[in-house]
């Protein structure tokens, strides 16, 4: 699927979209309904019909058909008057007068998703990017959506592509793909800034995908590696410090102890007799850690030192 496209993909079936049917169906059962009492009030007056009874009909009914109208419960409609701002009107069955007043513009206030994206942008330090977004944004205002800016949708967008590309080229490419998150909150404060005047809100804005050339794919997953390597090994140097500051401790204090350093034998060899399971042949050399020189301690026997 070719970048800035994707989102095409997601979109939901135009059948099961809510439409305007029936809100126009209920403004043209009225004006059919207005035409056909105008014609019986005319019958009954007059006694029969005639082309000026029918004419006077027509103009019934279409005066209600442009006078009545219908919004659903999410839309707002702006009424003008003789070219002027008269109101806002909406969810539901509201009148205007013919001839003098006329809606403007049907505001749809939900929620709206707008893909967007910057093809080969360049980053601080000269890298093409393709980034792709998308926008969450919702009209607030539409007195201000209507009177402010011909298309909003179309200048939300525009102004959302700038301000990612501003941003890309203020950045590295190592801290566009980084700082994602950040990035995110960047754009929607400098768009929010540009269309809060134009009465709509900001919700949020979201890096959907991030292109990197694939020559520097390369690159940077060397360097990625590297960087793994450096902390892998610097890891490895403290740990072998540390042994080494405790072994240092533990040599001193059996320099000074013999008896400890004799019982430190004796577990070393318990301790391979019970990985083995079998017997240990302990050397003559070795095995004097077991005992103690019976002279070494003997007291000392009319003044003279034991032989």
């Amino acid at each position: 699927m070719e970048f800035g496209v994707a989102a095409d993909a997601y979109r939901s079936d135009p059948s099961r979209k809510a439409t305007r049917n029936g809100a126009v169906m209920v403004t043209v059962v009225l004006a059919l309904a207005a035409f056909l009492a105008v014609l019986a009030l005319w019958y009954a007056v007059a006694g029969g019909l005639s082309l000026v009874g029918i004419a006077v009909a027509l103009i019934v009914g279409l005066g209600v058909l442009s006078s009545v109208h219908v919004c659903l419960e999410w839309e707002r409609a702006v009424i003008m008057r003789l070219g002027r701002f008269n109101r806002l009107a909406g969810p539901g069955i509201f009148f205007s007068i013919p001839l003098i007043e006329f809606s403007t513009l049907r505001v749809d206030q939900r929620t709206t998703a707008t893909p967007f994206g910057a093809e080969e942008a360049l980053t601080s330090d000269l890298v093409p990017l393709d980034v792709d977004a998308v926008l969450f944004w919702m009209i607030w205002d539409p007195e201000k959506a209507c009177m402010e800016v011909e298309d909003c949708r179309f200048a939300v967008a525009l102004t959302a592509q700038t301000a990612l590309r501003d941003a890309i080229g203020r950045a590295s490419v190592s801290n566009v793909v980084m700082r994602r998150h950040q990035l995110d909150q960047e754009l929607q404060e400098a768009v929010e800034a540009k269309v809060t005047d134009w009465g709509i809100a900001v919700l949020s804005v979201e890096i959907r995908d991030i292109i990197i050339p694939k020559e520097l794919q390369g690159v940077m997953s060397l360097e990625a590696q590297a960087e793994c390597r450096k902390n892998a090994r610097i890891t490895l140097m403290e740990a072998e410090r540390d042994v080494s500051a405790i072994l240092q401790e533990v040599a001193e204090t059996y320099s000074h102890d013999e008896i400890a350093l004799s019982l430190r034998k004796i577990h070393l060899v318990y301790e391979g007799m019970q990985d083995n399971e079998g017997t240990v042949v302990v050397p003559s050399a070795y095995s004097e850690g077991f005992t103690l020189d019976p002279n070494k301690d003997a007291p000392k026997a009319n003044g003279n030192p034991a032989t």
